[in-house]
């Protein structure tokens, strides 16, 4: 066994080697194992949110697995367990698409693809009409879709927004944030939207 696992550490030293200096420092990204390269600022480090990931104490009335989002507060909760849940920052929906209520999460997509709803395109009609998943799609790295309607919880490639009222309704995170807990969430799971 231990013969087994030096075989495998000289391996894995040696495809480390292999990668640029900037590829093996990003290795960590994605939980998955998966590297996440193209969803790193342009020194190589992941996304850093404004508003710090933690775990913190909340209402006990929700149970583990559930998402509250406080559009106020600007923030995400996956809680934990009773009493407990980790807190996260996000962007909200600008004035005149706030929305709340509830929703469950009917579909979980990593490097979505997007396609602009139609009310969008009337108001942006310069939007491509789909894009690929990429570094350039505006959905990053993970999306969580809400039951029918066209909100998701998404990555954004822009983590300066984490804080601020300038979605369409979505609620964005930072790609790192949004690769944490889409690895927490299952496809079900309850989504309460505060205002």
């Amino acid at each position: 066994m231990r013969h087994a696992l030096l075989a495998f550490a000289g391996f894995a030293a040696i495809v480390a080697a292999a990668q640029p200096a900037s590829a093996q420092s990003r290795w960590w990204a994605d939980p998955m194992n998966q590297p996440e390269m193209q969803y790193l600022d342009e020194d190589g480090r992941a996304q850093a949110s404004p508003v710090p990931r933690q775990t913190v104490s909340f209402s006990a009335r929700y149970a583990p697995g559930t998402i509250v989002i406080s559009t106020s507060e600007r923030r995400l909760y996956f809680v934990t367990r009773p009493g407990e849940a980790v807190e996260y920052g996000v962007g909200v929906g600008r004035p005149g698409f706030e929305w709340s209520g509830i929703k469950q999460v009917s579909a979980k997509r990593e490097r979505p693809s997007w396609t602009p709803p139609a009310e969008m395109l009337q108001r942006r009609p310069d939007l491509p009409r789909y894009m690929s998943g990429g570094p350039d799609n505006p959905l990053g790295a993970r999306a969580l879709y809400l039951g029918s309607s066209l909100y998701r919880i998404h990555g954004s490639n822009e983590p300066e927004t984490i804080g601020q009222a300038v979605s369409s309704g979505c609620i964005r995170m930072t790609n790192e944030d949004v690769i944490d807990l889409y690895s927490r969430v299952k496809v079900g799971a309850k989504v309460v939207v505060l205002d």
